[in-house]
């Protein structure tokens, strides 16, 4: 069963539990990869598209709790939180910070990376190696503090 077709069971399942922040959230997934489809005018997306969308949700949701946090919003930090929640549990499982950091420094050292100025190239390669199993916030500080 690929990713979508799960996304599909647990929405009708939500349907039928009447969970209104589940069912709102899956079909959020659903749009957004439809639009995708549009977009790139396909008839179906491949398992990279739908963790990228799903990964691109999941970013928003991180962005909304921090600025409601700000706002003193405690009401909508909680539902983000439970969206957020429904959206990780679609993705890859994350790796720990000490697998992240033994890529980081195995791609620098392939790279032959020494300087800030040879980041993009870093965080391309290892973006690439972890495939939607590491943040990019993360992946980013951590480069980051290992080239000078």
């Amino acid at each position: 069963m690929n990713i979508l077709q799960k996304v599909d069971e647990d929405l009708k399942e939500s349907m039928r539990a009447r969970d209104e922040v589940r069912m709102n959230t899956l079909r959020g997934i659903k749009s957004s990869v439809k639009m995708l489809l549009i977009e790139k005018i396909k008839k179906e997306a491949s398992h990279e598209e739908v963790i990228s969308v799903i990964q691109k949700q999941v970013k928003q949701r991180r962005d909304s709790i921090e600025e409601f946090k700000k706002g003193n919003r405690p009401d909508l930090v909680q539902k983000e939180e439970r969206e957020l929640k429904i959206l990780e549990s679609y993705l890859p499982a994350q790796m720990s910070p000490q697998e992240l950091e033994a890529i980081v420094s195995k791609i620098i050292a392939q790279a032959g990376a020494a300087t800030k100025a040879e980041m993009g190239k870093v965080m391309k390669l290892v973006m690439e190696e972890t495939k939607g199993r590491a943040d990019g916030k993360a992946v980013s500080s951590l480069v980051s503090s290992k080239l000078k």
